[in-house]
C-alpha cells in the first residue's frame, strides 16, 4: 500500500496545502518518512490523515466558483467502529461547505472495505448541500453493495457510468461537467 500515491497530475493547477480554504492548508509532507498506516500497512506520506485510523483522503481539486471538490480516498471506510463518516463530515466537509463547495466527487477505487452503521451523517451531509450532491466514482462493487445495504445510496449518486469513468483522462473541470451530467440524468 505504501506505493499507492494520491493522484498527482493535477498538482500544477491545485494543491490543497496551498489553498487557504482547505482544511490541509500549510500542511507539510515528507516523501521519505512513512508514518501513516492502515492496520499494519504503511501508506504513502502524501495521503492526508483525517482522524481515522483506517481512512485517509486527498483533496485533489477544489473550485470555489463552480462549487465542487474532488476527493480521493484510501483504506477502509468503517462507520461501525470508527464512525468514519462522522469524522469526514465534521473535520473536513463541514470546513469546506462554508467556502461555497456543495458538489463532492469521491473517488473510491482504493477504498477496500465498507462497514456501515446508520445513515444519519450522510443525511446531514446532503441536507447541508442546498442544491448540491455527492457522487461516488469507481468504488468496488462489494463496497457499493455494503453501502446500499445501510441506505447510503439514498444520499449519494453511485454505480452505473460512475463505476467505469476513466477520471484520470479528464481535467478537473471536465470531470466535474461529465459527473454533473450523469447526476442530472439520474435526478430527472
Amino acid at each position: 500500500m505504501h506505493l499507492v500515491e494520491p493522484y498527482y497530475h493535477w498538482r500544477n493547477i491545485y494543491i490543497a496545502s496551498e489553498d487557504e480554504s482547505s482544511p490541509f492548508y500549510n500542511r507539510d509532507y515528507s516523501e521519505f518518512e512513512f508514518s501513516n498506516h492502515i492496520y499494519n500497512y504503511y501508506i504513502h506520506p502524501q495521503w492526508d490523515h483525517i482522524g481515522s485510523p483506517t481512512l485517509y483522503i486527498k483533496i485533489l481539486y477544489a473550485d470555489y466558483d463552480l462549487g465542487f471538490c474532488i476527493i480521493e480516498m484510501i483504506g477502509e471506510w468503517n462507520d461501525t467502529i470508527e464512525n468514519d463518516v462522522m469524522t469526514l463530515k465534521r473535520d473536513i466537509i463541514d470546513e469546506l461547505i462554508p467556502t461555497g463547495l456543495n458538489k463532492f466527487i469521491l473517488i473510491g477505487e482504493n477504498v477496500l472495505n465498507f462497514h456501515g452503521s446508520d445513515d444519519c451523517y450522510y443525511e446531514e451531509w446532503i441536507d447541508d448541500l442546498e442544491d448540491g450532491w455527492i457522487a461516488m466514482l469507481n468504488f468496488h462493487e462489494h463496497v457499493e453493495r455494503e453501502m446500499q445495504e445501510v441506505g447510503v445510496d439514498q444520499y449519494c449518486i453511485m454505480g452505473g457510468e460512475l463505476d467505469e469513468l476513466e477520471w484520470r483522462t479528464y481535467l478537473p473541470k471536465n470531470l466535474f461537467t461529465k459527473v454533473e451530467m450523469i447526476v442530472k440524468d439520474r435526478w430527472q
